[in-house]
């Protein structure tokens, strides 16, 4: 419905119920919904119903992505050039981690794909477990209540589950859940007041070193990249909740 009103100035009812596909007081009942809401106002009989200025709202979140990519490119790819290895920066969407930017193109020592785009288990991936570690009780109760989320988790206890969260909020880093793949990484938070913007990781074969060695040396160093990377989003664009 959003989308059919969204085609033109107005929309009579006829023209929506005809766009849609759906009955005529299911899309009744949606109108007086999105009314209620704020998103959707009623004209007059002859010219049908017409979008509020809040859904420009809807899109916020994308924005704030788009501005989180922008902030985070130049420190990721110094870091690149500095170290070798390729960073992942990566944000929640809809109970899993998408990937939003990468410097694998940029890295001599990749291994995989820029993967932009890409969805990963918030349970298996380092940018997923250092997510759910650094975000609020509330919101990783929310993520959880996902059915991918919920069946990734198994019959581990929530005692052992807390107590890797634990751990990974001592640390300050979380790593990949141990699978058949070659590929390790590792990830911290980028957070501002206590809420997680993004997550950002770096990735590294098994072979090349291991979690205490990776920790030591490159841990300090993705936490600086995530500090500063957080400085430069809410310096210029503080995102609203």
């Amino acid at each position: 419905v959003l989308e059919a009103l969204s085609r033109r100035r107005t929309s009579t009812l006829s023209l929506l119920v005809g766009e849609t596909g759906l009955p005529r007081p299911t899309v009744v009942r949606l109108l007086h919904t999105l009314a209620a809401l704020g998103y959707a106002q009623r004209i007059s009989r002859d010219q049908g119903w017409r979008l509020t200025d809040r859904v420009l709202g809807l899109s916020e979140s994308i924005r704030f992505v788009d501005h989180l990519v922008d902030a985070a490119m130049p420190h990721m790819s110094r870091f690149t050039a500095d170290h070798g290895w390729p960073l992942y920066l990566a944000t929640l969407s809809s109970g899993a981690i998408t990937i939003r930017h990468s410097t694998a193109p940029e890295s001599p020592m990749a291994f995989e794909a820029a993967g932009l785009n890409t969805r990963r288990s918030v349970l298996v991936s380092a940018l997923g477990r250092v997510w759910l570690a650094f975000s609020g009780p509330e919101e990783r109760r929310a993520i959880l209540r996902d059915s991918e989320a919920a069946a990734a988790l198994g019959n581990r206890t929530p005692a052992a589950f807390e107590e890797m969260l634990a751990r990974i909020r001592r640390d300050g880093w979380a790593f990949t859940a141990r699978t058949r793949s070659r590929i390790h990484g590792m990830a911290v938070p980028i957070r501002s007041s206590g809420r997680m913007l993004g997550s950002l990781s770096m990735r590294f074969p098994h072979s090349a070193m291991s979690e205490p060695e990776a920790a030591s040396r490159f841990g300090p160093r993705l936490r600086r990249v995530a500090h500063d990377i957080a400085g430069d989003v809410v310096a210029t664009h503080e995102p609203r909740r």
